[in-house]
């Protein structure tokens, strides 16, 4: 399997304290079933900043202790970018990172609280610029909680999401996890990815999530995301399903 959304370089942001812990969800990934994983530590989210050429310099370290230790997993460049006013600002800096480096997706987080009024703009210049946003666990917003037509919105736009595994399992709680089933109803995800932070608290429930996204909705949507992520692997596009808008609230239930 491939893992798109990692905290696992060593010492950069809330993830991984040092390469001793690195090196450990290394290995539970690797027992989870994972093969590829994108290290994609946080950036401008007003607490930590990782610039493009650290994340690569510490990228190509981490993948050298792998080797060495013998553990079958493949790091692969990536940066979850808080949105900004200034993203391209940054872009032109050559501190934004894009998966694998390769200038064509990014993954884009949003405040926990609210979505920024320009994000519809920033999603629209990213992509005239050949950046397909990819925005993170969008279930777990509270704005679009709130209004579900937004989301519907910001994915009609052109932007990409990816749920996480944890949400979809239940681990950050019932309301989280029926967004998230109401999200891949309407086909507005694209990816599954674990957001592994440690190996207690927020470890790697991939192979979890894809057993409920079976039972719920078949092999056949399991596949779709495994796939996307390996096209991303691959540096092709991945398969976009058309959105389906939400329904009007009839007393209050959807």
């Amino acid at each position: 399997m491939i893992d798109i959304h990692c905290h696992i370089l060593p010492g950069v942001d809330d993830g991984s304290a040092d390469m001793k812990e690195s090196l450990n969800m290394a290995r539970k990934a690797v027992e989870a079933g994972i093969t590829h994983l994108f290290a994609t530590p946080h950036h401008l989210n007003e607490k930590y900043v990782n610039v493009k050429r650290d994340i690569i310099d510490r990228a190509v370290r981490l993948n050298d202790s792998l080797q060495q230790n013998n553990i079958p997993l493949i790091i692969h460049l990536g940066q979850e970018v808080r949105i900004h006013r200034d993203i391209f600002t940054s872009l032109e800096k050559e501190e934004i990172l894009t998966l694998d480096d390769n200038g064509k997706y990014l993954l884009l987080e949003l405040p926990s609280g609210k979505v920024p009024t320009y994000t519809k703009e920033v999603i629209y210049e990213l992509l005239l610029k050949g950046i397909t946003p990819i925005i993170v666990h969008p279930e777990r917003n509270k704005e679009l909680i709130e209004n579900h037509k937004l989301l519907f919105e910001l994915v009609q736009e052109g932007a990409l999401t990816q749920l996480t595994s944890g949400s979809i399992n239940g681990n950050f709680g019932k309301k989280i996890q029926s967004f998230s089933k109401k999200i891949i109803e309407h086909n507005l995800s694209h990816f599954i990815a674990t957001d592994a932070h440690n190996i207690i608290s927020r470890g790697f429930s991939l192979q979890h999530a894809y057993e409920i996204i079976t039972k719920a909705y078949g092999i056949e949507r399991t596949f779709y995301f495994k796939e996307n992520a390996e096209q991303l692997i691959k540096k092709q596009s991945p398969f976009i399903e058309k959105p389906v808008p939400f329904k009007k609230k009839i007393f209050g239930i959807f």
